[in-house]
């Protein structure tokens, strides 16, 4: 092979070899952020937004506010929320699991969104 060749087959594998690190580190999970999520809960029936997201290793802080007073639970993390209308209720924890984790009005398990960790 000639060294013309084997100079062109070498840039084509750096640029191979660059590429697939780049689509390596742009798919990974960036996890481990500290990531703050305002929920708002409406008559114990809506919340917003619906579905807050995460990723694994995140330190999340949700602060849930609501118009009536009530338990919001957290499934799988299993975090209560003891809301007072008017007032905001703080939790802190690490997302260390994956998943899609229902968020209801405990009272009468009524699904208000999910907490969505990739």
């Amino acid at each position: 092979m000639s060294t013309t060749r084997a100079l062109i087959v070498a840039a084509v594998l750096v640029v191979f070899i660059a590429a697939g690190g780049v689509l390596i580190y742009a798919t990974r999970s960036h996890g481990g952020q500290n990531v703050t999520i305002n929920l708002s809960v409406t008559g114990g029936t809506k919340m917003a937004p619906d579905n807050p997201t995460a990723h694994q290793n995140d330190k999340i802080t949700i602060n849930m506010t609501s118009d009536t007073n009530g338990e919001v639970h957290l499934h799988g993390y299993d975090i209560p929320f003891e809301v007072k209308a008017g007032e905001t209720v703080s939790h802190t924890f690490t997302a260390d699991k994956t998943g899609n984790f229902l968020i209801e009005w405990e009272t009468t398990s009524t699904e208000l969104g999910r907490l969505v960790v990739t």
